[in-house]
C-alpha cells in the first residue's frame, strides 16, 4: 500500500507538470496565432482568450495520453537509476507487479480522458464554432477602419468615414462572393450605412442609403444593376460555407449515435469510444521501455518511447481519415490499441522470452 501510494504521487505529479508544460506551449502558439488575425483586423481580440479557452479541451485529448505515458517513463525510469527497482525486485516484487499496482490510477486517468472526448472536448468546439463564426460578421463592422478594405468571411468592406460608435458610415462599399457557382456575387455601393442592433448577434443588419446594387457572375460579362432610395441587408453569418457539413467534432454523443451508420460520423464514435483505452496502452509501454541501467541513465530511452507512443496516436488519428472515407471499419482503432499491447507486453518479457527464442533458433540450426 505504501508503495502504491508512493508511485501514484510521483506520477500524478510528473503528469500534471508535463501537461501544464505543453499545455502552456500550444496555449502561447493559439494566442499568437490569433493575436496575428486580430491585429490585420480580422477579429476581435475580447474574444481571443475565450476561443483558445474553448479549445483547451480539445488539446488536452492529445496532451494527456502524451503527458501520462512521459510520467510513467520518468517514474519508472527513475526507478532503474536509482537502484529503487533493483530493491524492489529484491523483496519480491517486480515490475508487472508495480503495474499492476498502477491499474486503479490509469483508470482513473481513462475516465478522465473520456469525459473530455465525449463531452467537454465537443462542448468547447460548439462554443468555439459559434464563437468563431459570428467574427465575420462582427469584424466586419466592429473592427472596420476608415479607408481600408476589411475582409471577413465572404464579406468584403470599405468605409469612406465612420462614427465613433460604429453603427454610421459613409461612402460604404460591400462585395459578397457567392458559395455556389450558380449563384452571383453581390456588389453594393452606397452613400451612408446605419447598422441596426438585433437580438440576434449571428448576423449584422443594415440599412443603407441612396446606392447602387450590383449582381456579377464571375468569369462572365453578365450581371444585373439596381438603384435604391434605402435598401436594408443582413450580414450572415459565415459557419456554413467556413465549415465542412461533414465536420462531427462538435457534435454530441447523443447525435453521434443516432447517425453512426455515416463513415464520417463512425470515425467520430469509434475516435471517442477507444482513444481513451491509450491510457492502459501507455502503461504497457512504459513498463516495457523504461528498463534503463543507472550508467544509461533515465533519459535514454526517452525519447525512442515517446516516439512509439506518438505513432500509435498518429497511426489512430489516420485510420480516422480512412474510416470516415468507408475503405476502413471502426474494428480498427481496438486493433491499434490491441497490437501495440501486445508487443509492450512482449518486449517487457523480453528477459525471459530472449533465452528461450535463442534456444529454439539453436536447435532449429542443429
Amino acid at each position: 500500500m505504501i508503495i502504491r501510494r508512493y508511485l501514484v504521487k510521483q506520477v500524478v505529479t510528473t503528469t500534471i507538470v508535463v501537461v501544464c508544460l505543453l499545455t502552456l506551449i500550444i496555449f502561447g502558439a493559439q494566442l499568437i496565432k490569433y493575436f496575428g488575425r486580430a491585429a490585420q483586423g480580422l477579429m476581435d481580440a475580447t474574444v481571443l482568450f475565450n476561443i483558445v479557452g474553448y479549445r483547451l479541451p480539445e488539446f488536452l485529448i492529445l496532451i494527456l495520453p502524451l503527458s501520462f505515458f512521459i510520467g510513467l517513463m520518468l517514474v519508472f525510469g527513475r526507478l532503474y537509476v536509482d537502484h529503487e527497482m533493483a530493491v524492489l525486485n529484491s523483496s519480491g516484487i517486480s515490475k508487472h507487479r508495480l503495474a499492476r499496482m498502477l491499474i486503479p490510477m490509469t483508470t482513473v486517468f481513462l475516465v478522465v480522458q473520456m469525459i473530455l472526448m465525449v463531452w467537454l472536448s465537443p462542448w468547447g468546439l460548439r462554443q468555439y464554432y459559434a464563437v468563431y463564426s459570428t467574427q465575420a460578421v462582427r469584424t466586419g463592422f466592429d473592427l472596420v477602419r476608415p479607408q481600408e478594405f476589411i475582409s471577413a468571411g465572404a464579406y468584403t468592406i470599405y468605409a469612406g468615414a465612420l462614427s465613433e460608435d460604429r453603427k454610421n458610415l459613409k461612402d460604404i462599399f460591400v462585395y459578397q462572393r457567392s458559395n455556389r457557382a450558380d449563384r452571383p456575387d453581390v456588389m453594393i455601393l452606397a452613400k451612408e450605412a446605419t447598422r441596426i442592433e438585433m437580438a440576434n448577434n449571428s448576423a449584422s443588419v443594415v440599412d443603407l442609403v441612396l446606392g447602387r446594387r450590383y449582381e456579377i457572375f464571375p468569369e462572365t460579362a453578365k450581371y444585373s444593376h439596381t438603384e435604391f432610395q434605402s435598401y436594408r441587408i443582413q450580414i450572415e453569418s459565415d459557419k456554413e460555407s467556413k465549415y465542412d457539413a461533414n465536420e462531427v467534432d462538435g457534435l454530441s454523443f447523443g447525435k453521434i449515435w443516432k447517425t453512426r451508420d455515416d463513415p464520417v460520423v463512425a470515425s467520430q464514435l469509434g475516435w471517442r469510444i477507444f482513444t481513451p483505452f491509450s491510457m492502459l496502452v501507455a502503461l504497457i509501454l512504459a513498463v516495457a521501455l523504461s528498463e534503463v541501467t543507472p550508467r544509461q541513465g533515465r533519459y535514454l530511452k526517452l525519447f525512442p518511447a515517446i516516439l512509439i507512443f506518438a505513432s500509435m496516436i498518429v497511426l489512430m488519428i489516420s485510420l480516422k481519415t480512412r474510416i470516415s472515407k468507408g475503405e476502413i471499419g471502426i474494428w480498427a482503432y481496438p486493433m491499434v490499441l490491441l497490437i501495440y499491447a501486445v508487443l509492450g507486453a512482449l518486449f517487457s518479457r523480453k528477459q525471459k522470452l530472449a533465452p528461450k527464442i535463442k534456444k529454439q533458433i539453436q536447435r532449429v540450426r542443429s
